[in-house]
């Protein structure tokens, strides 16, 4: 018989605990005091953690505790210090984005379960493979995969599959959102995001919030979930009332046990909060403009207090989910005993010496009936044997006063639990990267390249290029690479077959944004050159990905330069120093919600309320949304230390202006002071950083 899914409700407070806890969620996510992907949330400190921790250990319920931030350098012995916390409790496993701590955590707590985030975007077999193979037990897979996507992925992989049923969704792919960050300097991969997508964008023909997507919900769909091979049914919203949490928890039980869930149910879910309802397009793999909404003014006022008493009723009374089994003894001449066991923990109570009945002497059904009353607790009687000297007399307040000990024993047992070995292994520091001369390389939207671009170190081209093409480019001096996409939903095979294409024709370098293209390179023998979106911020991340193979990485933009400069380590490395940031990877194009088909769209690009552009660049199987204004570092390259390369990002330039930038930059590089931007640009965050201190 195959198992049921896991119901994983969110606690982004005490309440919310509760309330998931109690509306019969299987396990919870929560995060503490830093390093969390919802810094928004009230969260857990310390005292709060460890009794989160203990009052769901006693209920069967697991504990997932979330650290799925990027961490700087500075901030690793912090972020060490909470995951000793952590397997001092013995929580039930740590989600992670950052692979400097997935590094740590190999080395330092080998028995520690270790999910993947969804922050690290993972939507192919081969992103599956490489989370696997690093030592995650589970992947919580990208809201934008579709059923048949994820059914291909546990076929092809023994991770364990955790997906979202029921909650908000982002524009962008989760980890590859940097436009809270570069707009306003609150970054999403440090759970600072500032949600500027719900303010208005809009495309041609769209409806004004083009940025903004209706809530998911598949709690109807459990049974297709779980045949997709999902063992884990995730509940969005740790910012969200212990109301709602409450109502999508029962709601996700009921459907999980495979119950139909109220029709009353589902629509005071949708009244606590929606977006002007749901959607499944993602799963359906049905994209378009059905997708898109915005909360509105009704949105709100549905969620009245009327409503909200009746879901604190869901949530008013223990969940009685734990099988208890009692064995009582009332003999003769000894005290009377109650033992009580969950199948793993068992316990015993003693109570006094019985005394001869005057009357009528205490039965088993008398005393069956009050070991059956377990209301109040989270255990139900399954099996109850009594062993009762004939003639003895024991009143019912007795029984009750066992009972309720011997509970409370058996709690307190639950509750304890061996740490999880921890053994900080104090390394020698790393030294400062000295980097040699910087060199160049270059990206380019089309296979027209500016002549200039041949004296780059890598130019990197669409892996849609034709073999031909390829061949002809080489032929003239170029030394051409491939930029594989970042979004390879359902076109993994199809990128796979562009790579053996390439290299055949003699391309050997490929760039790649994420995991997914990352090992899918590797796996096909490409020399793989890491991107921006790996999202580098620290010294073992870097080392990290050495050991993963690749030959030399970007490093995040959202580094400024000093702490970019100070990441030790000696993979080569580098950063973007030229380009219209990419703010969004999204699998839903904006453009579609003006209801064109992608054929009739041009890329128009979005506005926002001020009339400020944004353009929009397709590639692979997703769109990006790039920055209004392009980052330009030509005139500031001695600020740039310790790094290898420099990678300059031409998307919406013309060809000729690509030559002229190429020219300014690498006579920047000579040390010619005639490298003035044209026009107005943007220095990105490296000068001004991100907000928002992590460190305990």
């Amino acid at each position: 018989m195959k198992n049921k899914a896991e119901v994983l409700a969110p606690a982004g407070s005490q309440e919310s605990l509760v309330a998931a806890v109690r509306a019969g969620a299987d396990a919870v996510y929560l995060g503490a005091s830093h390093f969390s992907a919802r810094a928004g949330a009230k969260n857990f400190g310390p005292e709060e953690l460890k009794e989160a921790v203990s009052y769901c250990h006693a209920r069967g319920v697991k504990v997932y505790l979330t650290v799925n931030t990027l961490v700087l350098d500075e901030e690793l012995p912090s972020a060490v210090l909470l995951l000793q916390q952590a397997c001092a409790l013995h929580v039930d496993a740590v989600l992670l984005q950052d692979m400097g701590l997935l590094r740590i955590l190999r080395r330092d707590a080998p028995s520690l379960r270790l999910h993947a985030s969804t922050q690290t975007g993972v939507h192919t077999c081969a992103g599956a493979k490489a989370l696997y193979d690093a030592g995650f037990e589970r992947v919580v897979l990208a809201r934008e995969m579709s059923l048949r996507e994820t059914e291909k992925i546990h076929k092809c992989c023994p991770i364990e599959l955790e997906s979202f049923v029921h909650g908000a969704l982002c524009m962008s792919v989760s980890g590859q959102c940097y436009f809270s960050s570069v707009l306003g300097s609150r970054s999403g991969n440090r759970g600072m995001c500032a949600q500027p997508c719900r303010l208005p964008f809009s495309v041609p023909g769209g409806t004004g919030h083009d940025l903004s997507l209706h809530d998911l919900s598949l709690i109807t769909r459990t049974e297709e979930l779980e045949r997709a091979g999902v063992c884990s049914l995730k509940i969005e919203g740790r910012l969200k009332r212990p109301e709602y949490v409450a109502a999508a928890t029962r709601a996700c039980r009921l459907a999980a046990d495979g119950k139909p869930v109220p029709p009353e149910l589902l629509d005071q879910l949708r009244a606590v909060f929606s977006r002007s309802g749901f959607t499944q397009g993602y799963a359906d793999g049905k994209l378009g403009r059905e997708m898109f909404g915005v909360r509105s003014r009704e949105d709100v006022q549905n969620a009245t207090e009327q409503l909200l008493r009746q879901l604190r009723g869901i949530y008013s009374a223990e969940y009685q989910r734990i099988p208890v089994d009692f064995a009582l003894k009332i003999p003769y001449n000894k005290p009377m005993q109650l033992s009580a066991s969950d199948g793993v923990n068992t316990v015993f109570a003693e109570g006094r010496v019985p005394e001869q009945a005057r009357t009528a002497a205490t039965d088993e059904s008398r005393c069956r009936k009050q070991l059956e009353k377990t209301g109040g607790t989270p255990y139900f009687a399954r099996h109850i044997t009594c062993s009762i000297d004939p003639g003895l007399a024991v009143s019912a307040a007795e029984i009750n006063d066992l009972r309720r000990r011997a509970l409370a024993l058996l709690t307190e047992k639950r509750q304890q639990r061996e740490p999880i070995p921890f053994t900080e292994h104090k390394c020698e520091p790393y030294g400062a990267h000295r980097a040699s001369k910087l060199r160049f390389r270059a990206l380019f939207r089309t296979d027209s390249l500016p002549d200039f671009a041949k004296n780059c170190e890598l130019v990197y081209i669409p892996y849609t290029t034709e073999p031909r093409r390829i061949t002809e480019l080489l032929d003239a001096g170029f030394p051409v690479a491939l930029e594989l996409p970042r979004g390879m939903f359902g076109i993994e095979d199809s990128v796979r077959r562009r790579i053996e294409l390439a290299k055949a024709a003699g391309v050997s370098d490929v760039w790649a944004g994420n995991l997914d293209s990352a090992r899918l390179a590797a796996d096909c023998g490409m020399k793989v050159h890491g991107g921006f979106s790996l999202n580098i911020t620290n010294t073992e991340a870097l080392e990290w990905y050495r050991e993963f193979g690749l030959a030399d990485t970007e490093l995040s933009f959202e580094l400024t330069l000093a702490q970019a400069s100070r990441i030790g380590g000696t993979l080569p490395r580098g950063l973007l120093l030229y380009g219209r940031l990419p703010l969004m990877l999204c699998r839903n194009c904006p453009a579609k919600n003006s209801g064109k088909p992608c054929s009739e769209c041009h890329s128009p690009g979005l506005t926002d309320r001020r009339g400020v552009h944004f353009p929009i660049r397709c590639y692979g199987a997703c769109s990006e949304v790039l920055n209004s204004l392009p980052l330009y570092l030509g005139d500031r390259l001695n600020d740039v230390r310790n790094m290898d390369f420099g990678l300059l990002r031409f998307t919406t330039e013309s060809k000729e202006e690509s030559e002229h930038i190429l020219q300014k930059y690498f006579a920047a590089l000579e040390g010619t002071p005639s490298a003035e931007p044209n026009g107005t640009y943007t220095r990105g965050l490296y000068y001004r950083g991100f907000e928002g201190d992590l460190k305990a």
